[in-house]
């Protein structure tokens, strides 16, 4: 399989200064082929959450290169970053990120509308996609409305509306329950099995524990990757960061 994710050496300084800033990711590399379906663990404040929102094309790093399908994207500016967030990549959010004075169908649609698609056809396809995730029932009901699950479910049809190549998936199941984290995530498989390609970041080694490859942070940088190192238990602990 072709190479549909390749990063070099990403580094992300945050402050004024980059010498005295907060290194939240330390030249992190790694490749993800088209059809992988790959998770990123890592304890709070292990830089998951960074890497995947420059992977998303939802920041830039301080230094690095990332290539997306072939082109290179760290140092697009926004209004070439958005083009790519909409052609290309959708987004699933922890707290879920819809817009509360907008219904289910409309929250699934929204990609599309900044797309220019024509309202008729907004319309379908969302109304599909929430079929498929199963609110077919709650098409006109409002985020205050929904369970967390059924929340979420809207969150990760509005990420396919626009049929990206790749899903970025932040702590899907984090805002959870036990039962309804399973009930996502075994959404988030099958859709996976279908083909697409997902990047999932997630603290709980359960969770993780789905993934065919699973990528492990420690302290801003790449710890392990199973894909290297065969299957993945535990991750590894602070100290063996340095010598993996």
């Amino acid at each position: 399989m072709a190479n549909l994710i390749e990063a070099r050496a990403l580094t992300k300084v945050y402050g004024a200064q980059a010498s005295a800033g907060v290194r939240a990711l330390d030249g992190v590399s790694l490749t993800i082929e088209d059809g992988e379906f790959v998770g990123i663990a890592g304890p709070s404040g292990s830089g998951k959450s960074t890497l995947l929102h420059i992977l998303g094309c939802l920041d830039r790093p301080t230094e690095g290169s990332y290539w997306l399908a072939g082109q290179e994207v760290a140092t697009l500016g926004d209004r070439e970053l958005s083009r790519i967030r909409a052609s290309m990549v959708g987004f699933v959010f922890q707290s879920f990120n819809l817009l509360q004075r907008l219904s289910v169908v409309e929250n699934i649609a929204l990609p599309l509308a900044y797309r220019g698609v024509e309202r008729r056809e907004r319309q379908r396809r969302a109304k599909d996609l929430a079929e498929r995730v199963g609110l077919g029932h709650r098409l006109s009901h409002r985020p205050a409305e929904l369970s967390g699950g059924e929340a979420q479910r809207v969150g990760i049809a509005r990420a396919l509306v626009a049929s990206p190549q790749v899903v970025f998936a932040d702590e899907p199941t984090g805002n959870l329950d036990s039962k309804t984290a399973q009930e996502v995530l075994e959404l988030v498989v099958g859709l996976h099995e279908e083909g697409l390609t997902v990047v999932m970041v997630s603290h709980d080694p359960r969770i993780v524990g789905r993934c065919g490859r699973v990528m492990h942070m420690i302290d801003g940088k790449m710890a392990s990757d199973s894909k290297d190192t065969g299957p993945w238990d535990e991750p590894p602990a602070a100290g063996e960061a340095a010598r993996v």
